[in-house]
C-alpha cells in the first residue's frame, strides 16, 4: 500500500490533471497549496482502510447457504456507510459511496465528474484511484476517487437479477445493482477535501 500511496501523491503534486486528459501528466506545477500533502496522504490511507473493512465484512458471507436478509445488510453493508460518514466528519471532508448501478438512490452519481470517473474506472481496470480538482458544482478543493471492485461474497446480493435476496426485491423496486461478476467495478469512494480557507469559513458559519 505504501508504494501505491506514494505514486498517487507524486501524481497529485506534479499535476491535478484536467478532466479531458486524466491519463496524461501536465508539466505545470500545481497552483494550489491550501490542502497539505499529509491530508492528501490521509485521504488515501482512510479509503484503503475503509475498503479493507468492506472486504472483511463481505467475507463473512462466504460459504453460507442461507439467503441474506435485511439484518445481513445491516451487519455487512451498513457499517461501511457509517464509517464513511464518520471519516468525513472527523476530517472535515465529504465522503460518499457512488455507483452507476446503484441500489440506494443516494449513491447515484451527483456530478458530471463523478460520472466521467466511473466511466474511466470501468474502461481502465488497472486504475485504482485518482485525484481531480473540484468540479464546477463544488467549492475550492480536490476530489479523491477510489474504485470498489466486486468480491466473490458480493454476489450473494449482487449476482443475477433473479437470484437477488427477497429483501432486496421487496425493498428496492428500482434496484440497478445486479448482474455483476467477480472483479467488476461496483462503484467508488468519492472524497472531497475543501481548501483550508473554505473549510475554515464553513466551520465559522
Amino acid at each position: 500500500m505504501t508504494s501505491f500511496l506514494f505514486a498517487l501523491l507524486a501524481a497529485l503534486l506534479l499535476s491535478l490533471t484536467p478532466p479531458a486528459a486524466w491519463a496524461a501528466q501536465s508539466d505545470r506545477p500545481p497552483t494550489r497549496s491550501a490542502v497539505e500533502p499529509a491530508e492528501l496522504a490521509r485521504a488515501v490511507a482512510e479509503m484503503e482502510q475503509l475498503d479493507r473493512m468492506r472486504v472483511s465484512l463481505a467475507s463473512t458471507l462466504e460459504g453460507s447457504s442461507e439467503e441474506p436478509t435485511l439484518q445481513t445488510m445491516k451487519e455487512v453493508c451498513k457499517p461501511v456507510g457509517l464509517r464513511a460518514m464518520a471519516i468525513g466528519k472527523e476530517n472535515g471532508w465529504q465522503v460518499r459511496q457512488v455507483a452507476s448501478k446503484f441500489r440506494n438512490p443516494d449513491h447515484a452519481p451527483a456530478t458530471a465528474q463523478e460520472r466521467q470517473v466511473l466511466d474511466l474506472f470501468h474502461r481502465q481496470p488497472a486504475i485504482t484511484g485518482l485525484w481531480q480538482p473540484a468540479g464546477a458544482e463544488q467549492a475550492s478543493g480536490v476530489n479523491y476517487y477510489r474504485r470498489i471492485n466486486v468480491e466473490p461474497s458480493c454476489l450473494a446480493c449482487h449476482g443475477s437479477k433473479a437470484s437477488r435476496p427477497s429483501f432486496v426485491k421487496d425493498n428496492y423496486p428500482a434496484d440497478k445493482a445486479f448482474d455483476f461478476n467477480v472483479g467488476d467495478l461496483r462503484g467508488m469512494y468519492a472524497v472531497f477535501i475543501p481548501e483550508l480557507q473554505q473549510a475554515l469559513a464553513e466551520a465559522q458559519n
